[in-house]
């Protein structure tokens, strides 16, 4: 069976970007939306995972091959930050995951102790900030999964990801990370053998899953915010008159790579036998 496991809707709340919080959306899909279209995409289960909440359910709880999930915003003991993803969640889980988000070790251990499977989230990316050795040391010992493969990171990070979960004997998972409907099922989790949604995530717990599917680009990148610029001047028509900061997306979006690259490059080299310098990076 195929999931994509990395997947937003209109409700993961308002993007990070200053200013732009304000009045545009993370993402603009509509639930049954995405659903339609990763079953097109060949996902044999379908998942959700907004950011910290679950009203994506109410449109979709009935259907029989979905399962509720979440990526949970975390802060750490190091004074930094992640997203973690937990798959196969109950509707009352979800305020005990918001209650605990901001204590990671009492986090880890409710889900621990209910059994719930978990994931660390593009873990070679700045996303959500600086990183610590300690960090990799959490997601090696208490992170039971690991985002091998995210649609939406550049393929090096993703490489730097398998490695890590493949030398630290953490679960491979992958998704599209998509928050327009052009990336949906692009990038998924496959467990052979599986034939409900519990199978599906007791054959992850047991290390039988596969990431597949690709990866991000700067152009990838730059069509999702151009198309979700688009999206925010159709909910909130007086936007229109910042279109013309569209002309500077191309640049923001080249700055990103060359800053993921390098985040990439420095951890990246203090987890593998062999440093890579951001040249080499360029040249893969």
């Amino acid at each position: 069976m195929k999931c994509d496991l990395h997947v937003h809707t209109h409700h993961s709340g308002m993007c990070t970007v200053p200013v732009m919080k304000r009045i545009c959306r993370e993402c603009y899909n509509d639930p049954r939306e995405v659903y339609e279209t990763l079953k097109r995409r060949g996902m044999d289960l379908v998942t959700v995972t907004d950011h910290d909440s679950i009203d994506a359910l109410e449109s979709l709880r009935h259907r029989p091959d979905f399962f509720l999930s979440e990526e949970v915003s975390c802060s750490t003991e190091h004074g930094t930050h992640l997203h973690m993803g937990v798959y196969g969640i109950e509707e009352r889980d979800h305020a005990d995951l918001q209650l605990r988000r901001d204590d990671l070790p009492r986090l880890i251990a409710f889900l621990n102790e209910k059994r719930l499977l978990f994931s660390i989230n593009h873990v070679f990316s700045s996303l959500t900030g600086p990183r610590s050795e300690a960090d990799f040391e959490d997601f090696a010992t208490t992170f039971p999964a690991v985002e091998t493969r995210n649609g939406q990171m550049l393929e090096v990070a993703n490489r730097y990801a398998a490695e890590f979960a493949e030398r630290t004997g953490r679960i491979p998972m992958g998704g599209s990370d998509a928050h327009t409907l052009a990336s949906l099922g692009l990038t998924y989790t496959s467990v052979s053998g599986a034939r409900s949604a519990c199978e599906f995530l007791e054959g992850m717990k047991q290390g039988r899953s596969q990431a597949a599917g690709v990866s991000g680009d700067v152009w990838k990148l730059t069509k999702a915010v151009c198309s979700i610029g688009g999206s925010m001047v159709r909910e909130k028509p007086w936007t229109a008159i910042l279109t013309p900061l569209m002309a500077f997306v191309p640049a923001i979006t080249i700055v990103n790579f060359l800053m993921e690259l390098s985040f990439a490059a420095k951890w990246g080299a203090r987890t593998v036998k062999t440093p890579v310098s951001v040249e080499a990076l360029l040249l893969r």
